[in-house]
């Protein structure tokens, strides 16, 4: 027997952003009932009446602090618990620390439920994303990490700024590890289904080798580049889990570059990371492989091996 979506959203963590989600949620109408757990109780406490405050301003909808058994019936389950990246590190030195937490957080799901979609935010997200899927069994395709979402969209943002075109009518996808060794699938980024050197070439604009590696590296290093300025990045991070809580609620069949446990697509295996994958209320319902360069799926690869290599060092239990 299908369950019937209730639209409830747990979110476990209300830092920067736990909290930045559960507001962009609450502005999307997406969401019927969101429940907000964190260790510091009155942190949680705080954030819900803050944003219940708002409810006149929005949709109809319930929020409140909650516990692990509110996730029984659940459709969503975000996990934002966990310390963010300090200036100075990569998202990967956080690997064996959170790593024993998100272990720690699935096994207190899990003694309640197996049935909701999970969506990791927590950093290294990849890692995190397979330790999740991995420590307690869990469906992959129900364990969805928000991986190069929001590297797909800078680098949209980056290119519409050099090519002066609506963000929204650029094509392209970054893929890979969410952080230093991500990929820019350049073969496959188009405006108006032209490929970039193609339109460049009809607008007379420059969109060199000098070009690319500058956006790309923008977009690498935008993480970093934030840090150093605000101490935190958690805007473009809520409304990308916004975006894959809506394909999942709706149903919507769309493609996102979201990490996932790979079994052999792109001939990986036993790794999560970033591809384009169709998402729906199944979660990932099916991962695309789309034709790469020669260099592109080298430098894939070599991404897969740098996750596989911490993979095999950190400390976690698997089932």
């Amino acid at each position: 027997m299908i369950r019937e979506p209730k639209n409830k959203v747990v979110i476990i963590g209300t830092g920067y952003v736990g909290s930045t989600t559960a507001f962009t949620l609450m502005h999307s109408g997406l969401v019927s009932e969101m429940i907000l757990i964190d260790k510091n109780k009155d942190k949680a406490e705080g954030e819900v009446m803050d944003l219940n405050h708002c409810l006149s301003f929005v949709k109809p909808m319930s929020i409140r602090v909650g516990n692990y058994s509110d996730c029984i019936d659940a459709d969503i389950i975000i996990i934002a618990a966990g310390p963010s990246i300090k200036p100075g590190e990569t998202r990967l030195d956080l690997a064996d620390r959170n790593s024993k937490l998100i272990e720690s957080i699935m096994k207190k799901i899990t003694a309640y439920t197996y049935e909701p979609i999970i969506i990791i935010a927590t950093n290294p997200v990849d890692i995190l994303t397979y330790v999740a899927a991995k420590s307690v069994n869990y469906n992959k395709n129900k364990v969805i990490g928000s991986g190069t979402v929001l590297d797909s969209s800078r680098f949209r943002y980056l290119i519409s700024k050099h090519c002066n075109i609506d963000t929204r009518n650029v094509h392209g996808y970054i893929i890979g590890e969410h952080g230093d060794s991500e990929v820019a699938v350049w073969s496959r980024t188009n405006i108006a289904g032209m490929n970039i050197d193609k339109y460049c070439e009809r607008c007379n604009d420059t969109c060199g080798l000098k070009d690319k590696n500058r956006i790309f590296e923008e977009v690498r290093d935008a993480g970093y580049e934030i840090l150093k300025r605000k101490d935190a990045t958690y805007y473009g991070v809520s409304l990308a889990i916004r975006r894959i809580t809506e394909a999942i609620l709706r149903n919507e069949n769309s493609i996102l570059t979201v990490s996932s446990l790979l079994t052999g697509e792109y001939n990986l295996y036993d790794v999560s990371l970033s591809v384009p994958s169709i998402v729906n209320s199944n979660g990932i319902d099916k991962i695309l492989e789309i034709p790469l360069s020669k260099r592109e799926s080298e430098l894939l690869k070599k991404s897969a091996k740098k996750l596989q290599d911490i993979i095999r060092k950190i400390n976690y239990v698997t089932v």
